[in-house]
């Protein structure tokens, strides 16, 4: 290996005391490869498998906590007690390798479709719809109804423990329930959850603090948690990366293990926060957390040469995406001085080579833009 890639290859033990081999992360990303019933599919944990070989974590793609808030065709389920074993066979796949096994869990809120939750009701912090072309409006959650979700992430928090998981991801990002709440755009209320800033962060942080309750009382080994949020909204009102700035601090404060920031470039700067352009979303994160909570950074790292640019940033973990489902050799290549062989573009021919599911490989061949596409003929 070439010594400077060292820094990839340090351990690092997370607050909880969780350790991992390394600092490099498969980041979640959805398969839409789950069974019928949804639970998680022989496909799935062939694809799981392969890329937990070199990475020193693997959190899964999301699994929804609450019957009204499936957020994807294929997603597997983490809503009652009966998908335990799924849930366990999935974190079998990735532990056998190698790798810590970390369950993202979420609820869709109004993102939604209504023909995959019970009665086409679809739900949100406000009847307000999303800003995409036929969107439905949501019904808006009754307090009893938040309080039920706010266990429901506790609930699955306890089912992924009694699966054998390392810890759970909350999934506050990329326009989901939780995101939902913290942003202008999709809260309305002028109630306990909503009508300021600080009252936005309340569901948030609601879920943070059950979460944290079920593992103090349920996780007899380390078992560590982390939060995921996107740092702007391009809608308005929407969330500014001031918002985020706040919510950052306030997150900082709750002793979590890692923030994990949505990114799709490293290297992208805000949109709003004017006097900021020339620092990155994720160096004025970095500077907000001051060293209180190790931060995630990911989005378009492709060569060992950009991560390692990534990495001289301070962040001490850098997660590869896309990167991973093109080469799931990617580390193994870096440590084994093969740093010059990683593919960077997906082969539409190479569908069973790199062990991609039928639901995935559709959608990565028909989502323009997503993945770089090999044009060899």
């Amino acid at each position: 290996m070439n010594p400077k890639y060292q820094p990839f290859f340090d351990t690092f033990r997370f607050r909880s005391g969780v350790e991992v081999k390394n600092r490099l992360v498969m980041p979640p990303m959805t398969t839409y490869s789950g069974n019928p019933d949804d639970t998680v599919s022989k496909g799935e944990l062939t694809y799981y498998a392969r890329r937990s070989r070199g990475v020193g974590m693997v959190i899964t793609a999301c699994t929804y906590v609450a019957a009204n808030g499936k957020g994807f065709p294929g997603e597997f389920a983490g809503d009652r007690d009966e998908m335990i074993p799924s849930l366990r066979s999935l974190a079998t796949a990735i532990k056998e390798q190698g790798a810590k096994a970390v369950l993202q869990i979420f609820h869709a809120g109004r993102m939604s479709p209504p023909e995959l939750v019970p009665h086409g009701k679809t739900v949100s912090a406000s009847a307000v719809a999303a800003e995409q072309q036929g969107a439905p409006v949501p019904s808006e959650l009754t307090d009893a109804e938040i309080q039920d979700i706010i266990k429901a992430f506790g609930e699955t928090t306890r089912r992924a423990i009694e699966a054998g998981y390392d810890g759970v991801e909350i999934h506050g990002a990329n326009g989901y329930l939780v995101q939902q709440f913290f942003s202008p755009h999709s809260n309305r209320r002028n109630d306990h959850w909503g009508g300021s800033l600080e009252k936005r962060m309340r569901f948030p942080l609601a879920v943070v603090d059950e979460v944290k309750r079920v593992v103090a009382a349920h996780a007899k080994q380390p078992f560590l948690i982390g939060y995921r949020f996107s740092p702007e909204e391009a809608e308005t009102p929407g969330i500014t990366m001031a918002d985020t700035l706040v919510l950052t601090d306030a997150l900082a404060q709750k002793e979590l293990d890692y923030l994990h920031v949505s990114l799709m470039n490293f290297w992208s700067t805000p949109r709003s926060a004017e006097g900021t352009r020339s620092e990155t979303r994720l160096e004025l994160i970095q500077k907000q957390v001051a060293g209180r909570v190790p931060v995630m950074g990911v989005g378009s790292i492709r060569t060992a040469d950009e991560a390692l640019q990534a990495f001289e940033t301070g962040v001490p973990l850098l997660a590869l995406g896309r990167e991973l489902i093109i080469e799931p050799e990617w580390v193994e290549k870096v440590q084994n001085g093969q740093e010059a062989d990683i593919q960077v573009e997906i082969d539409k021919n190479d569908q069973a080579r790199l062990d991609i599911p039928d639901p995935l490989w559709h959608a990565i061949l028909h989502t323009p833009g997503w993945f770089p596409i090999s044009q060899k003929v």
